[in-house]
């Protein structure tokens, strides 16, 4: 069973910097897309980085400039650098993994940025 596990989360002061971290088994990583989505309360759940096989990145225009996606194929890892978070950050992260007709979801992890 494939399984996607984030870590990295949790609780900054607005400014600060935050590195989340995906951890992926029992899936041939390499022909992945992987992405990172958030949910906040009350909202739906919103692309906020994803990064082809080829290491292509999409980013969301809210995070553009602060964060930054990138994956390891030898760790079957997938990386989201957070700078300069804002409240509205605020969200549980999840991480994706997404080829054909695949589509895989972790747990998620909370991030809390304080004003």
């Amino acid at each position: 069973q494939v399984q996607l596990v984030e870590s990295g989360g949790g609780l900054v002061q607005a400014g600060g910097s935050l590195r989340l971290s995906c951890a992926a088994s029992r899936i041939t990583f390499s022909i992945y897309a992987m992405g990172w989505y958030r949910q906040a309360p009350g909202k739906q759940r919103e692309l906020v980085a994803t990064i082809s096989r080829s290491g292509i990145t999409n980013y969301a225009d809210s995070v553009k400039g602060r964060f930054t996606i990138s994956r390891d194929n030898a760790k079957n890892m997938v990386y989201l650098q957070m700078n300069s978070l804002k409240p509205e950050d605020t969200a549980v992260y999840y991480c994706s993994a997404k080829a054909a007709n695949y589509d895989y979801w972790g747990q998620g992890t909370q991030v809390t940025v304080s004003s």
